[in-house]
């Protein structure tokens, strides 16, 4: 008889923004005497960046990572293209269309409420 190993199916933990400045400003904070919590500038600017590049990160390597109300960011692969002949439209000349590598390029989508605010032409 076969033994059926089972494999523990382990989740890949997904890059979240939020959750990511959740866990780091709270180590930024300080209580004065009085109970008035301060934050330097300068340490939650550092963070700020810090989660954003890490978001960019994880975008670089193939994950869909949401920014709240400003948008998504992820990975286009753009495929290889071969080098063709084609014609100038102005002048009808015969000319090389090059060859081109196939790349990853960042693709920036943004929420529809913006994209409505946009196209408001209320809000010119």
């Amino acid at each position: 008889m076969k033994t059926i190993s089972k494999k523990s199916a382990s989740k890949a933990v997904k890059f979240s923004f939020v959750n990511e400045l959740h866990g780091q400003i709270p180590t930024l904070a300080s209580v004065s005497r009085s109970g008035e919590v301060k934050i330097q500038r300068k340490a939650l600017k550092d963070t700020i960046e810090g989660v954003f590049n890490a978001g960019v990160m994880a975008a670089a390597s193939g994950e869909r990572v949401k920014f709240p109300v400003i948008g998504t960011l992820v990975r286009k692969d753009v495929p290889a293209r071969k080098s063709a002949q084609g014609k100038t439209p102005f002048t009808g000349e015969p000319m090389t269309i090059k060859a081109r590598k196939e790349s990853k390029k960042p693709r920036w989508s943004f929420p529809r409420a913006m994209k409505e605010t946009f196209a408001n032409k209320k809000h010119w």
